[in-house]
């Protein structure tokens, strides 16, 4: 299924889902390449909110750029597999080998703001991600590692204790809506 598509077909949660997902319907029409980092106002991410079987626990990194623990995900780089990247960015940000969709379908969509930074010695602009994010299952006694280049420290914890060590207020919001969706999916 293509990304307008997906789109289209997808129930907002909110008031924020419904105009992130107005604007990203908008954003396929007026620009070109959105699923690489070549469009620098705007391209599309996909993110995973990891939980353990009991849903109580959520995987979250120590992200280095922004300070502050987070969920995972990362750049699509050409791919169109929303669901593919989630899961090939969690396996690489937190060094877990066995993670499962908890469902193919798409679990929330947000357009989220990227200050200006550098990144491996190059400046990179302040830009907005389009994000797509899933809802991944993963074993919480799976060895994990840190990958130094993004994230320096990775670590199982409470859905309310994620919100409290997250240190940027809007992705404070993102994550409460996330949780308040996986507890309505019980």
């Amino acid at each position: 299924m293509g990304i307008r598509q997906m789109l289209a077909d997808y129930s907002p949660f909110n008031q924020q889902e419904e105009k992130d997902r107005e604007l990203m319907l908008r954003y396929l029409d007026q620009f070109a390449d959105l699923f690489g980092r070549e469009n620098e106002f705007a391209h599309f991410t996909a993110s995973s909110w990891v939980v353990n079987r009991e849903r109580t626990k959520v995987l979250m990194v120590y992200h280095n750029i922004y300070r502050s623990w987070s969920w995972i995900g990362g750049h699509m780089d050409g791919e169109t597999d929303f669901l593919a990247t989630a899961i090939r960015e969690t396996k690489e940000e937190t060094g877990i080998e066995e993670v499962r969709p908890v469902s193919r379908e798409l679990f929330s969509l947000e357009i989220l703001s990227v200050d200006g930074h550098v990144k491996n010695g190059k400046q990179v602009g302040t830009h907005v991600h389009l994000n797509l994010t899933y809802l991944l299952e993963a074993d919480e006694t799976q060895r994990t590692s840190v990958k130094p280049d993004e994230n320096s420290g990775v670590a199982w914890m409470g859905l309310d204790e994620a919100l409290a060590k997250c240190s940027e207020p809007y992705m404070k919001l993102i994550y409460a809506k996330l949780n308040a969706k996986l507890k309505a999916t019980q």
